[in-house]
């Protein structure tokens, strides 16, 4: 049986290991290697995310299957490492799009549902903050599951990695409402 609850900073080891899995595993097929190493510095966990009370974990038998959240910060996406990432001010609800951050599925329970479970967690949080709409940064791999939650692309960008590669992103946006 799945249940959530929200992060607190003695899930960091074991959130950081569903992600490092995520990047490797899930990402094969859609990137190649070296776009897959730099995926490792481009994403990751944010804790600001965990400090707002705004990170769901979701959990089977007491152990971590997946994970997202929301923020109401302008950081769109990005890990505690992607200094130049980061933009701690705080979103107007009333202008700005609350961005879903950070989301992960464990390789072995991808494609169960997980992700679905974490983005209605995340957006009903942001609507009921206030917000009317929703910003990502999707990797190719997540892109999939976000049209099927309703979200369109808005740009795409190529974000660079340390090794001479960039990873491929799509901003993508939702209306709350």
């Amino acid at each position: 049986m799945l249940t959530h609850r929200l992060a607190v900073p003695a899930d960091l080891d074991e959130l950081r290991a569903v992600m490092d899995l995520a990047i490797a595993e899930l990402q094969k097929g859609f990137l190649d290697e070296a776009e897959i190493a730099a995926s490792h510095s481009v994403m990751g966990l944010d804790t600001q995310l965990i400090a707002d009370g705004t990170y769901f974990i979701i959990e089977e038998s007491g152990t971590i299957v997946g994970c997202g959240g929301w923020s109401r910060r302008a950081t769109l996406y990005g890990g505690d490492h992607s200094k130049d990432l980061r933009d701690p001010a705080l979103l107007d609800p009333a202008t700005d799009a609350a961005r879903i951050r950070a989301m992960y599925t464990h390789p072995a329970h991808a494609r169960k549902g997980i992700g679905r479970q974490v983005m209605a967690l995340c957006e009903g949080a942001a609507r009921d903050a206030g917000f009317g709409r929703a910003e990502l940064m999707a990797t190719l791999s997540g892109e999939p599951l976000y049209r099927v939650c309703g979200y369109t692309p808005i740009e795409r960008i190529e974000a660079p990695g340390p090794n001479g590669a960039s990873v491929p992103l799509i901003r993508m946006g939702k209306s709350l409402r």
